[in-house]
């Protein structure tokens, strides 16, 4: 049993489909299905039902790759590994959603280079859909987004928890109290990021549950365009603790909801089956070292880690560090 052989064999798995199957292994199709004719000999067994043009796997064939995945995993961990050069940094990608990489991105930074941590860095600035599905497709080894991640192929290890907070201008009648009840905002105007943004989707929900949608007045790619456009008075916001900075928009305050106050959870995910190797659980180490300073009394650190090890390849669109 070869290990091309497995990888043949997990192509037609999950595509159901020889000529697909040979399509992504970059061989012809009759070749392909020698390879499983020569696999299924060896195992004694039928790995396929062939029905047609589409393919199941038999009950040997589930167990199979299982297995198969397993062996084909150990062996590109065993690999990347042997041609890391320690003395080049160990290396791992990660995909932040925009909210939390301002700032959570430049601290995790800092901190290996105090610290003399060797991490070659990829990082990768995008929205919660587009990250999850890097992962899933095996282009980064990490993300770091909110919950919750209903995809069972991931697994979520959640690092901090923080309070939502209504941004308004200083001039806003609803500045005057020190907190705010999420029913009196029926009937304000309201900027937000796009519909892409999972942020926006919690708030959305929040508010749906009091039976109102939000008047969306304007929408905004970036959070500092959403605090600027408060701080000028032109509608509320609702964000997170985190997007709270020194430098924020002169005019621009916040305040808390009163009673159970609305908050976010961010989680380290990977997928189920890859093993992260030694870059990737530095990173999540720096992640929760840094972690404490940025939150202290504003978030719940987990301290349960990614029993991990194998770094995928880099993402489409990669910011190095």
């Amino acid at each position: 049993m070869e290990v091309y052989q497995l990888r043949y064999f997990i192509a037609v798995a999950e595509a159901a489909n020889f000529t697909k199957a040979a399509e992504r292994s970059f061989i012809s199709q009759p070749s392909l299905s020698q390879q499983i004719l020569n696999l299924e000999a060896e195992v004694d067994q039928k790995l396929f039902h062939r029905l047609g043009r589409k393919v199941a796997l038999t009950e040997a064939g589930q167990i199979l790759l299982e297995h198969a995945y397993r062996i084909v995993q150990e062996v590109e961990n065993a690999t990347r590994e042997l041609k890391e050069d320690p003395e080049q940094g160990y290396r791992v990608s990660v995909g932040i959603i925009p909210t939390v990489a301002h700032f959570f991105l430049p601290a995790v930074v800092a901190h290996c280079r105090a610290n003399k941590v060797r991490l070659t860095l990829t990082s990768y600035e995008s929205f919660r859909a587009e990250i999850l599905t890097a992962v899933l497709d095996g282009e980064i080894d990490l993300g770091l987004v909110s919950l919750p991640v209903d995809e069972a192929r991931l697994v979520a290890t959640p690092l901090f928890t923080e309070p939502l907070l209504l941004g308004l201008s200083a001039e806003h009648p609803l500045a005057a109290a020190k907190e705010v009840n999420v029913a009196d905002l029926r009937g304000q105007n309201f900027i937000m990021l796009g519909d892409a943004s999972s942020l926006t989707s919690q708030v959305q929900r929040l508010l749906g549950d009091l039976d109102f949608a939000p008047r969306i007045m304007h929408r905004a790619a970036q959070i500092s365009t959403v605090k600027s456009l408060t701080a000028m008075g032109l509608g509320v916001s609702i964000l997170p603790r985190s997007a709270r900075t020194a430098n924020d928009p002169v005019g621009l305050v916040y305040r808390k909801f009163s009673g159970v106050a609305p908050t976010r959870t961010i989680a380290l995910i990977r997928h189920y089956r890859r093993h992260l190797g030694r870059g990737a659980q530095m990173f999540a180490d720096a992640a929760r070292a840094v972690i404490g300073p940025l939150h202290a009394g504003t978030s719940e650190s987990v301290s349960n880690p990614i029993v991990t090890t194998v770094t995928a390849p880099k993402p489409t669109r990669p910011r190095r560090a």
